[in-house]
């Protein structure tokens, strides 16, 4: 009799405890789908020379795929190679100065209205990386 009890205590405990991981599960997946990427994002630049650059960038996501645009002063510019997985986002920005084409490649994690992030730049054989983080900007 004492066996017995034991065993349905046992079995009440494994089932709260299933339930109460199902909770935890679905809470978490919830919050990993919160994460959103569309919309307006601000951030700015501080050139070599001291000079601070507001540059936006306005991201859609279609699924994992990625699109938008990139824009400082007056000029605009799409991005490629955009995705957005797992909470990150990453995508490319071909841009021209003075003659010479450089890449920038964006790599950063949404979270709520904020992005933290890496921006790699390459230009005349060389990779920069600097920090970004980029917040939404708010309708």
């Amino acid at each position: 009799m004492v066996r017995h009890m034991n065993l349905l205590r046992h079995m009440r405990l494994a089932k709260t405890l299933t339930a109460a991981l199902l909770v935890v599960s679905c809470t978490a997946a919830a919050a990993r789908a919160a994460a959103d990427p569309n919309g307006t994002w601000k951030w700015t630049f501080t050139t070599q020379n001291g000079q601070e650059i507001a540059i936006s960038a306005t991201l859609k996501a279609e699924g994992e795929k990625l699109s938008g645009k990139v824009a400082r002063n007056d000029q605009s510019t799409d991005i490629t190679d955009g995705t957005f997985k797992n909470d990150e986002v990453s995508f490319s920005v071909e841009r021209e100065r003075n003659g010479q084409k450089f890449v920038s490649k964006y790599k950063g994690k949404v979270e709520g209205d904020s992005i933290n992030g890496k921006i790699e730049i390459e230009l005349g054989g060389e990779t920069r990386s600097f920090d970004w983080k980029p917040t939404r900007e708010k309708k």
